[in-house]
């Protein structure tokens, strides 16, 4: 395993930020890391990191513990924050030859890896630029090629595309895809899109506790045991209207004409027959398949995360 996180506990006074958390990541592997703000995503990271140390439990990385063995921990893993600390005044190969110079251990090859690195992370035209001129998918690509510069086995990425236009963030999720083949990858998101696309499994975790731990495609399936249904009426009615009917559970007003229904089992027939008894017209009535996002919210879902 590259990353073993067993047991692992941070108190801040009386707040603890992680309870016994435990899970691996493999060689190879995109893990996407997931759950509301203030879940515990980020103290998790920083400690597998070295920036925080644990209250109880133990994080390894290729076999090297984050506190008895900080050094060789660094050594094997690349680092993206979600506030990616870049030199603006630097130009990009500048940059990447001073981070190559403190971390990358073979001193005679920094150029051809600081080349590598610039052709790996789509650099090549920008190489010459100051990095504060570059829009923030290139910064996001420099801070890519940082973490990677030493060739560490471990890639952490926290919020990688955040504040990206939707070009960029293909363009990053493929240069991730790239990397992972060989590397193991955690990284966290809010964007449930990207966990479909890019993740092989996936953790969530909430209120500093794992609620859930899998493939993509293995928690979608828990949100089988709540029914979503999509309604097109003729014209508004209210969310009231659809309570009326046994067996909804919830209803949310996606516009003043569409609404999304949650029960517990298929009341499409009885919606049919409410809306006909009401002289009610539907346009539209379909079961919506359960997604990451539908199931993000059931195991997430606390009246306050903290």
């Amino acid at each position: 395993m590259s990353v073993v996180v067993q047991h692992l506990t941070k108190q801040f006074g009386e707040q603890r930020a992680v309870d016994n958390v435990s899970f691996e990541a493999n060689p190879g592997e995109i893990l996407g890391f997931l759950g509301p703000n203030g879940a515990g995503k980020s103290t998790t990271m920083k400690i597998a990191t070295c920036y925080l140390p644990p209250t109880n439990g133990h994080v390894s990385v290729c076999g090297y513990d984050v506190v008895d063995q900080p050094l060789e921990v660094r050594q094997q893993i690349g680092y993206l924050p979600e506030q990616n600390p870049l030199y603006y005044d630097m130009y990009v190969h500048e940059y990447l030859n001073f981070a190559a110079g403190i971390s990358y251990r073979k001193k005679k090859g920094i150029k051809s890896r600081v080349k590598a690195m610039i052709d790996l992370c789509g650099l090549t035209i920008e190489q010459n630029k100051k990095i504060g001129t570059l829009s923030k998918g290139y910064k996001q690509r420099v801070g890519l090629a940082q973490a990677l510069i030493h060739d560490p086995q471990v890639l952490i990425l926290d919020e990688p595309t955040t504040g990206l236009d939707p070009n960029q963030i293909l363009e990053i999720r493929q240069l991730i895809k790239d990397i992972s083949r060989e590397k193991t990858v955690i990284f966290s998101t809010h964007i449930m899109q990207e966990v479909q696309a890019l993740c092989d499994r996936v953790v969530i975790i909430n209120r500093g506790r794992i609620v859930a731990d899998g493939a993509p495609d293995t928690l979608s399936a828990m949100g089988e045991g709540v029914t979503v249904i999509e309604i097109e009426s003729k014209n508004p009615v209210g969310e009231a209207f659809f309570h009326e009917i046994e067996g909804v559970l919830k209803v949310e007003a996606t516009n003043t004409t569409h609404y999304k229904i949650q029960s517990n089992t298929d009341v499409r027939e009885r919606i049919f027959l409410h809306a006909a008894a009401n002289k009610v017209v539907l346009l539209g009535m379909k079961m919506a398949a359960s997604n990451m996002e539908d199931v993000f919210r059931q195991l997430t879902k606390t009246k306050n995360n903290v």
